[in-house]
């Protein structure tokens, strides 16, 4: 049997409302890990970590640690040897689990201890001292650093005692589903799921939206979402893809508008769409990758501009993101190798050599009243097609 323990962070904030957090987590958990086909794995709680055992070969352990590396709620998490609370029996596995890292290549070492067992006669700073002592006696070629080791061996003392030395790093965060639904404007960019990763987080369920130009944009770019789309549904615990065919609109505003606006006011258009949509799927709120000044259509007056035909909040998690931070998350996340293929989205299209660059919200308001777009607007979003991703 292989047993994992999870560190909770700031769920164990949540006073009187803990146990509904937890809830939930334990939800995605048990969701997360039955997607891999993983039904009998056992997940238990007590007094502020989660416990998840498997009695399945290493390849079920490798599907078990991947649904930990994607799950938000956690901060940390690690496989652990077990023991009885027998002073000797907990030298004997700290002394197993040495052997095993000067094995690995490990030259130094520490011992962190938590008593979360009161009871127990030994407190912290002894089972330090107790271990430490019994790994020098039997791994003479292991020496303790206690600034800078090459690896930590932890001691939890709870109903049981936890020994492991491997801990990773979890996402964190708040579970998925504990802060209400929001639609995120997925292009084929590098930074929409990114944004949609950092909502998540918060705990917010994510469905998304992304609009194509067909033929001006080609299958292979809405590929692209698809595919980012699946991405993002791993951590978020699915998501439906509404996919929604634009090319009418654009090729109105195109026809119709002053050039210089054309970027802004089909980014006014896609705000309505999404409006439209996220009252009928229930969502609370817009998700946008805007960064604050990042392209042309993304100083304050555009954005001002772009926001002003919608009512419902639009959340914009990447305002303040510089593109290496988003770069960076991307890589972490799994997106970025999509989201460079070399495919345009539709938001590239007709784009304008000489964009606006500070849109005065009511002349675009006035120009997209005269375009007329809601019907267009309207028939796209009647034929649009939604797909299920990830989980």
């Amino acid at each position: 049997m292989t047993t994992w323990l999870l560190k909770l962070g700031e769920l164990t904030l949540k006073g009187k409302n803990l146990k509904s957090f937890e809830s939930v987590l334990k939800r995605n958990l048990l969701a997360m890990l039955s997607s891999k086909g993983l039904s009998n794995v056992r997940v238990t709680t007590r007094n502020g970590r989660f416990y998840v055992y498997s009695a399945g070969g290493e390849t079920e352990n490798a599907l078990v640690e991947n649904v930990l590396c994607r799950l938000f709620g956690i901060t940390g998490w690690a496989r652990t040897v077990s023991c009885t609370k027998n002073v000797s029996d907990i030298m004997a596995v700290c002394v197993e689990e040495a052997k095993k890292l000067f094995e690995s290549g490990a030259a130094t070492y520490k011992v962190e201890a938590r008593r979360a067992d009161k009871s127990f006669p030994l407190d912290s700073y002894q089972i330090c001292v107790s271990a430490g002592g019994a790994i020098a006696q039997a791994v003479g070629g292991l020496k303790v650093n206690v600034r800078n080791p090459d690896c930590i061996i932890y001691v939890e003392v709870r109903e049981k005692v936890y020994v492991y030395s491997d801990a990773k790093k979890g996402l964190g965060g708040l579970p998925v589903g504990t802060a209400g639904r929001g639609l995120l404007l997925l292009s084929g960019g590098i930074d929409s799921p990114v944004a949609g990763f950092l909502m998540a987080g918060r705990g917010m369920g994510i469905d998304a939206l992304h609009f194509h130009s067909y033929p001006y944009t080609s299958l292979e770019a809405k590929q692209k979402a698809l595919d980012a789309a699946a991405v993002l549904g791993s951590y978020t615990m699915g998501l439906r893809l509404y996919v929604v065919a634009f090319t009418t609109v654009q090729l109105k505003i195109k026809e119709s508008a002053p050039q210089s606006w054309i970027t802004v006011l089909l980014r006014m258009a896609m705000m309505e769409c999404a409006e439209k949509l996220a009252e009928k799927i229930k969502s609370k709120c817009l998700v946008s990758g805007e960064s604050l000044s990042q392209v042309a259509s993304q100083t304050i007056e555009n954005l001002t501009c772009i926001q002003s035909r919608v009512n419902v909040p639009v959340l914009r998690p990447l305002i303040g993101s510089d593109k290496d931070s988003i770069i960076t998350t991307a890589r972490k996340i799994g997106s970025y190798e999509i989201s460079i293929r070399p495919h345009q989205d539709c938001c590239m299209l007709f784009n304008p050599p000489h964009p606006v660059l500070h849109g005065d919200a009511a002349q675009a308001g006035q120009l997209y009243e005269a375009l007329e777009l809601s019907p267009l607007i309207d028939e796209a979003l009647a034929s649009c097609e939604t797909v299920t991703c990830g989980c």
